[in-house]
């Protein structure tokens, strides 16, 4: 039978992942990528024909945001077996190198089944049955062919007829770049494509999104419709972000001075178009520790040394050389970065030992803009955003600062 324990990590990581830990949920403040979402979402209810549409941008402009959305979205509406009225959220898989069963396309079907049979109980007998008669097909190392016909084509096919005059069905598959494996991401990509072309499925669309890395960009060759988050329009996304973030800042400084709309045009005109740079340099700003008017000042100054292509790296660097002891938070942060799965921060001290571990809670205090630090000290630290694990600083930070 498949259980929860083959597909729990994998099933909840939409569940409990939440874009605002990284973006921040400022309503109006992302007026192009609202538009991207809307447009996204109306590809998504055409009746005439299977859509494979692939969302793509640089690394953090947000297609994760844009995935959460399209993805509430289509969660509100449901549909059962007897209400033909509404499109369905069949399933969501969001791939992730932070979690050992979401970084490999191994537990992609048996994900995808499972949420599937949950919304549609009157496959289950037939999925359990798949499976109990060909118990490989859970195995993460079984052939995705295999396990795409077995777990997503059967079960898609059950359901054409008692789902005839319904609005699609919507998968969402977010942050492709994350998949360990280039052979088999492409493979994935090719047998979705080859299966919405079988004539006897009901109508189903997918939505797929990462960046546009060269393998990924040749497994697209073929697909039409592409929504590209790059561009002019995102520049004042990033202003308005900016805004409201430091209007929001003064809510609990209020004697902070508003940087001026100069400054702000500076900040903004220099994140290379990224809102993790955009958010992040806020986080740095407003980390609860240290004056925000000479953080900002910090920024400022970096602002006007940011080279294109390098603005998230040189933040980092900024960011690193600010702490105690820039080297020990580096070795801190690689270590972190480097872990199969995350882990909490009283492990991590053992983990370490009694010399690096012995003040890690102190050193990564420092790096609260980075990374997510629970105050329980039983959950797990884990890093915002992929592009921190392929940083490496500036020389100058291996050597500790002297005082």
């Amino acid at each position: 039978m498949i259980s929860n324990h083959s597909t729990s990590t994998s099933k909840n990581y939409f569940q409990f992942t939440n874009c605002d830990t990284i973006f921040g949920s400022f309503e109006g403040t992302w007026e192009k990528l609202s538009q991207v979402a809307v447009k996204g979402a109306e590809l998504l209810n055409d009746q005439e024909k299977y859509q494979l549409i692939w969302l793509h941008g640089t690394a953090g402009v947000r297609k994760s945001a844009v995935a959460f959305t399209v993805a509430e979205m289509m969660r509100d509406l449901k549909v059962t077996e007897e209400m033909h009225v509404k499109k369905w959220l069949a399933g969501t898989f969001f791939f992730s190198q932070k979690h050992t069963k979401c970084c490999t396309t191994g537990y992609f079907f048996a994900t995808l089944v499972y949420q599937l049979a949950s919304n549609f109980p009157s496959i289950w007998k037939d999925v359990n049955r798949t499976i109990q008669d060909n118990p490989a097909l859970l195995d993460p190392d079984k052939s995705l062919r295999d396990q795409v016909e077995a777990l997503f084509i059967q079960p898609l096919r059950r359901l054409q007829l008692r789902l005839r005059g319904c609005l699609p069905l919507v998968f969402v598959v977010d942050a492709l770049d994350e998949c360990m494996s280039e052979t088999k991401l492409v493979d994935l990509i090719l047998y979705l494509a080859q299966a919405l072309h079988i004539p006897d499925l009901p109508m189903v669309h997918i939505l797929l999104m990462g960046c546009s890395e060269l393998h990924i960009c040749k497994a697209f060759q073929n697909v039409k419709v592409h929504l590209q988050l790059d561009g002019a329009d995102v520049d004042k996304d990033i202003y308005i972000f900016l805004h409201h973030s430091f209007t929001e800042l003064q809510s609990h400084h209020p004697d902070f001075p508003q940087p001026s709309r100069d400054e702000l045009e500076q900040l903004a005109s220099r994140v290379g178009r990224c809102f993790i740079v955009a958010s992040t340099m806020m986080k740095f700003i407003d980390d609860g520790d240290n004056d925000p008017h000479e953080q900002l000042q910090v920024m400022l100054d970096l602002a006007s040394e940011l080279l294109p292509g390098m603005e998230v790296y040189k933040l980092y660097n900024c960011i690193l050389s600010t702490c105690t002891d820039p080297k020990r938070a580096y070795q801190h942060l690689s270590i972190i970065t480097a872990l199969t799965d995350p882990l909490p921060i009283l492990q991590l001290s053992k983990l370490l030992g009694p010399g690096l571990g012995r003040d890690i809670e102190t050193t990564l205090v420092q790096l609260w803009s980075v990374m997510d630090i629970p105050t329980n000290g039983n959950l797990p630290v884990n890093i915002y955003h992929l592009s921190i694990s392929s940083h490496h600083p500036a020389p100058y930070l291996l050597t500790p600062l002297s005082t």
